[in-house]
């Protein structure tokens, strides 16, 4: 049996667990730069508020409302994420993490599958104040569907399970087609087309017209709805590529302050290389004005470099983001976004270098690891490599941010006790 937990309006209950002022209270979450909602309460959900929606839309709704605002606070984000998956993988025999909010387990051996479930979605509540739902089937598809009812209907009380065929066929037709996890929008639409509105209505259609229709993929999402497993579960697996890239708070002109948010960028780049034990074999920087601005001149420009040999050196990272920055940076554009991807990623391991590569890897590898752990211990960034800078003109738009209470000392919250 699969199981599928998902926290619940993760961003805007990462905000109220250190704020309970704000329960029962319309939250929402905006995107990078302060521009459009990205995650809501339920409560701002009941008034209206749409997903993606630029926030100056919304101003007089949020007004009206009495709508909390904040910006995206993706540092304390992850790491709730990660106390979150933390209590999961302790009491799970088998947990593969799906996103930032979710985790498939694997219940195979759970003697009574729903009061495990029950005892596992008080614990993390407990644990984080984070409330989570969970979805439990023979199928991953499945167990996304009883998540959806889980989450959908109070009465489950952020437990559903699906165990038989009657259960399993009450819960397809109360669910749309689309909302079946691998169906997008195109698929539906075409879907629709046949008269097929619901999910029940889908796993009716025999085997062969499916596999002629939707293909391989099709097919296999098929047999999941009608209880054949077909995706089993997955080890965490390496990205092919890693990029990081923002759009600036301000429009930047200068290579002075473009140069030290592409810094950062790479920086991060190898920060993620090494957590995830890999290294990469060439990397690409990218630069662009804002293309919805017609009152100024565009440009657009991307270059790759191949390294020397493999790395997750940030040093070495920074290094050679610098050398193409100043190989495509132009004077007389006003630019709004810069990114850093990291490619042809292969596992840490001893790898044969370049004859000619007089790089001390071993040494700058200490250096890296150390830097790691004294990140890890003060707070990310706390060491940095020196062309990363302090200036920061480039720094997001970000005025209604939150403390990040899990992972600053200067956040802790002051806790008074009245006589």
């Amino acid at each position: 049996m699969f199981g599928l937990i998902d926290c619940n309006n993760f961003y805007a209950s990462c905000e109220r667990v250190f704020n309970p002022s704000l329960n029962g209270k319309p939250i929402v979450v905006l995107s990078n730069n302060d521009g459009c909602v990205i995650a809501r309460s339920n409560e701002a959900k009941a008034l209206g508020i749409p997903m993606g929606e630029p926030a100056y839309k919304l101003k007089e709704l949020f007004e009206k409302g009495q709508v909390h605002i904040f910006s995206s606070n993706y540092v304390l984000y992850g790491d709730m994420s990660q106390r979150v998956m933390s209590i999961l993988a302790s009491m799970a025999p088998d947990m593969e993490v799906y996103s930032i909010d979710e985790a498939f387990l694997m219940l195979d051996g759970i003697p009574e599958p729903e009061k495990f479930g029950r005892k596992l979605v008080k614990t993390v509540k407990q644990g984080t104040g984070i409330p989570v739902s969970l979805g439990m089937a023979s199928t991953k598809t499945l167990a996304k569907v009883a998540n959806k009812f889980a989450k959908k209907y109070p009465a489950y009380k952020n437990v559903c399970i699906i165990q038989t065929d009657e259960q399993r066929e009450k819960a397809l037709k109360l669910l749309p087609v689309g909302d079946v996890w691998g169906i997008g929008r195109r698929i539906t639409k075409k879907l629709n087309y046949y008269d097929i509105k619901t999910a029940w209505d889908f796993t009716q259609r025999s085997k062969s017209w499916v596999r002629s229709q939707l293909g391989v993929t099709g097919e296999r999402t098929w047999l999941e709805l009608r209880g054949t497993s077909c995706l089993e579960m997955e080890q965490t697996a390496t990205n092919k590529t890693i990029c990081t890239s923002r759009s600036f708070g301000e429009r930047l002109s200068d290579i002075n302050s473009i140069s030290e948010a592409v810094c950062n960028f790479a920086a991060s780049c190898g920060e993620k290389l090494r957590k995830q034990h890999s290294y990469a074999n060439s990397l690409m920087v990218l630069l662009q004005t804002n293309p919805f601005d017609t009152s100024r001149p565009q440009y657009y420009v991307q270059e790759m470099v191949q390294l020397p040999a493999p790395t997750n050196d940030s040093a070495e990272l920074v290094h050679y983001a610098r050398l193409v920055l100043e190989r495509i940076f132009r004077e007389g554009y006003h630019f709004k976004k810069a990114g850093v991807i990291v490619m042809d990623i292969v596992p840490e391991r001893p790898l044969q270098t370049c004859l000619f590569d007089n790089r001390n890897r071993e040494k700058f590898a200490k250096v890296m690891e150390t830097m790691d752990k004294i990140n890890a211990r003060y707070g990310r960034q706390h060491l940095r490599i020196g062309s990363q800078g302090f200036d920061r003109k480039w720094k997001l738009k970000n005025e209604k941010l939150s403390p990040c209470y899990t992972t600053s000392l200067n956040s802790i919250i002051d806790v008074s006790a009245k006589e």
